[in-house]
């Protein structure tokens, strides 16, 4: 059973989103909450799968909420995805930066709604490969040559790790990678989740975060 959170402001959104949820066998809405400090002290008590959570929000916006999930040992096993009205607007980047798994823009299609929460719930970054491309050359302005790839314990990543991140950072799923590097897409996932280890990433949309902070691959157009 996929456990899930709901933060946000406004409860028509919250009722849209739980009707849809309630009608699934295998995911329960656990608790909601209309503030992000609300739905931490909530994550906290229920330590749901997902926590579906606004960027803006009053008291504590879905930033700060998004920090200090990330900062809180006991919901390591947390993943955050946040809701947003305006697809890559400027919050979104920063989200990610603070630990959030992906993002959802609020007019999702029901249907790709829950087949965003059973991805997250998998451990997967909610990043589609245009939305990543997109999300990276809007946000992230390293000049090209700033980095040296070996930041932040990439010097401790094999070659094929390092390989494996780039790939992730373009956006690739699992399979594509397989198919790039010519593996299985079972040794491809073991590179992966191998690099997250190393470089203590809670996801792959940190993964991509830090292969492009680190300067590992550049923004195209950079």
């Amino acid at each position: 059973m996929i456990r899930v959170l709901l933060v946000d402001d406004q409860p028509l959104i919250r009722s849209g989103f739980r009707a849809l949820l309630d009608l699934e066998d295998d995911i329960e809405v656990v608790a909601e909450a209309g503030d992000g400090k609300e739905g931490l002290e909530l994550a906290r008590r229920h330590l749901p799968d997902i926590a579906l959570i606004d960027v803006q929000m009053p008291v504590m916006d879905g930033i700060e909420a998004t920090r200090r999930i990330a900062a809180d040992p006991a919901l390591a096993g947390m993943h955050v995805v946040i809701l947003t009205n305006y697809g890559l607007d400027e919050y979104v980047f920063d989200a990610l930066r603070a630990g959030a798994a992906g993002f959802l823009v609020k007019d999702i299609v029901p249907e790709d709604f829950l087949h965003a929460v059973r991805v997250a719930a998998r451990g997967d970054a909610l990043l589609a490969p245009s939305i990543t491309r997109k999300l990276i050359n809007r946000y992230v302005t390293q000049p090209p040559g700033t980095g040296n790839g070996t930041g932040r314990g990439l010097e401790e990543l094999t070659g094929r790790e390092r390989e494996a991140v780039v790939l992730v950072a373009h956006g690739l799923s699992n399979d594509e990678i397989a198919g790039r590097m010519v593996i299985s897409p079972m040794t491809a996932k073991t590179h992966i989740n191998r690099a997250m280890a190393k470089l203590h990433a809670r996801d792959r949309a940190q993964l991509v975060v830090l292969a492009y902070e680190s300067g590992l691959v550049a923004p195209r157009g950079s």
